[in-house]
């Protein structure tokens, strides 16, 4: 049975569960579900975080962590080399695995391919966005060195993995390589709060991509319903206060700021729907835990699932979400859905395939 070690530098707050480190990823929540459930099903799985203060080795849920730099450690110019590269090529090896996944568009994606390549081991690189799949990764590298490094690992990596047929053709277009399409995973929670379904969920970084100002134009086009918007603050400098300030004005919002990600669960549990105002997305978690409980999701964006309604304006938006309120046929819809794409055991099911490919 194939061996794996998920490289996912800003990972550990999620999969340990630290609450003190304000960091909920989409792309770190999917490697922490996959690594459960690859050790649970008996692989040999461990990751590579970021030192946030935690001992080496650490084990969590059958994943042994081993890690690497410090956020902030190094020098300009020097630290990329030390000590960041050097300490993240010696987490690689101390791990010891058979085949390296990384998720999302990141210089680290080449150091992973080479270090595979010159230690004959297997490295798959998975999207986590429609944009890591396009020419420049929509701005998501800021540097030109690390989007040529970038690309020169998925030149050079074993496979890929994509979330959805546009990323498959996307990869295809730009970087002239086949990918395998394996969704995203999710699994409920084993304690949940059973409230009425009274809210409009809204839940992701309060990045200007993310656009929540249109969800704060919604919650004014619809007085009488409760809005919820949970996000911790993204790079923009003083964008996050700018939002809590007019979600605070707005009489129907409640505004609760980072969360970790145990404490969002509930809220998922009271929305009566969803609502995603971003630019781009590839499949956002917060969809999956939607519909895992049978709460139908409305955004601007498409994500080629057939439960899913796009409303690309604020009054779309508005015609939509109050459907939601009135279809109540919408929720068994939504979990059969996510049953018969999203589930653990279907999504795991294939890992292992691709797994056991490689390892061969």
């Amino acid at each position: 049975m194939a061996s794996v070690c998920f490289v996912a530098p800003h990972a550990w707050p999620v999969l340990s569960g630290d609450a003190r480190l304000p960091i909920v990823g989409g792309a770190e929540v999917q490697q922490a579900i996959l690594a459960r459930l690859l050790a649970a099903s008996g692989h040999r799985v461990s990751m590579v975080c970021l030192d946030f203060g935690q001992p080496d080795r650490s084990p969590v849920d059958g994943v042994t962590v081993h890690k690497a730099f410090k956020p902030d450690a190094g020098l300009p110019l020097v630290r990329f080399f030390h000590p960041r590269a050097s300490s993240m090529w010696r987490a690689l090896r101390a791990a010891d695995a058979d085949v390296y996944y990384y998720r999302s568009a990141s210089v680290w994606v080449w150091l992973v391919t080479e270090f595979c390549r010159r230690h004959g081991r297997r490295a798959v690189y998975a999207g986590a966005s429609d944009k890591d799949f396009v020419s420049d990764q929509g701005g998501q590298i800021r540097y030109a060195r690390d989007r040529y490094l970038f690309r020169c690992g998925v030149a050079q990596v074993d496979r890929i993995v994509a979330q959805n047929e546009h990323q498959r053709a996307t990869c295809r277009a730009t970087y002239g390589r086949d990918a395998v399409v394996i969704p995203s995973c999710y699994e409920l929670p084993g304690k949940r709060n059973f409230s009425p379904r009274d809210c409009v969920l809204w839940v992701g970084t309060l990045h200007v991509n993310k656009r929540p100002e249109m969800f704060l134009e919604l919650a004014a086009r619809l007085r009488e319903r409760r809005f919820v918007m949970i996000g911790g603050p993204g790079p923009e400098c003083g964008f996050y206060e700018r939002i809590r300030s007019a979600a605070a004005a707005a009489p129907n919002v409640e505004f609760k700021g980072f969360l970790p990600l145990a404490e969002v669960e509930p809220w998922f549990d009271r929305a009566a729907v969803l609502v995603n105002t971003s630019l781009y997305e590839g499949m956002p978690n917060t969809f999956l835990q939607a519909w895992a409980r049978g709460v139908p999701t409305v955004a601007t964006v498409d994500v080629g699932a057939p439960i899913h309604r796009v409303a690309p304006t604020v009054d779309a938006l508005a015609v939509e979400v109050e459907s939601s309120f009135k279809n109540l046929s919408l929720g068994s819809a939504c979990r059969e859905y996510f049953e018969r794409t999203h589930s653990s055991g279907t999504v795991v099911e294939r890992y292992e395939g691709l797994l056991a490919e490689l390892a061969q």
